[in-house]
């Protein structure tokens, strides 16, 4: 996990989504302090799980929203998972994916 901190750690050039203009952005320390997984029941009795993750944080320097907070970009992760699923939609494997339990960093094949 990322400890807390108030030390700017880096600092880079970048084009603001906001102003358009050149901006400074300041990599920002985080810890988590939770990341729970959320529920959902679909329409078709599946159960998923979904947790997103921060993996950075970066606060653009004098940009700010609508209420004058200070203006950051996330990149995060999101995890899925099915906690259950009807009998009747469950098959066998589809490929050579991962087995179960196992993690992957690969994407879908793109063609």
């Amino acid at each position: 996990m990322h400890e807390a901190s108030l030390a700017v750690t880096t600092m880079v050039k970048v084009g603001s989504p906001i102003s358009n203009r050149e901006m400074e952005i300041v990599n920002v320390d985080f810890e988590a302090k939770a990341e729970p997984w959320a529920t959902y029941e679909l329409s078709d009795g599946t159960v998923p799980k979904l947790r997103t993750t921060i993996a950075s944080v970066s606060r653009f320097e004098g940009e700010h929203d609508a209420a004058g907070n200070p203006f950051y970009n996330v990149a995060h992760n999101t995890m899925i998972r099915v906690a259950s699923a009807p009998k009747e939609l469950r098959g066998a494997p589809t490929g050579a994916g991962p087995q179960a339990g196992k993690t992957t960093t690969s994407g879908p094949e793109v063609r």
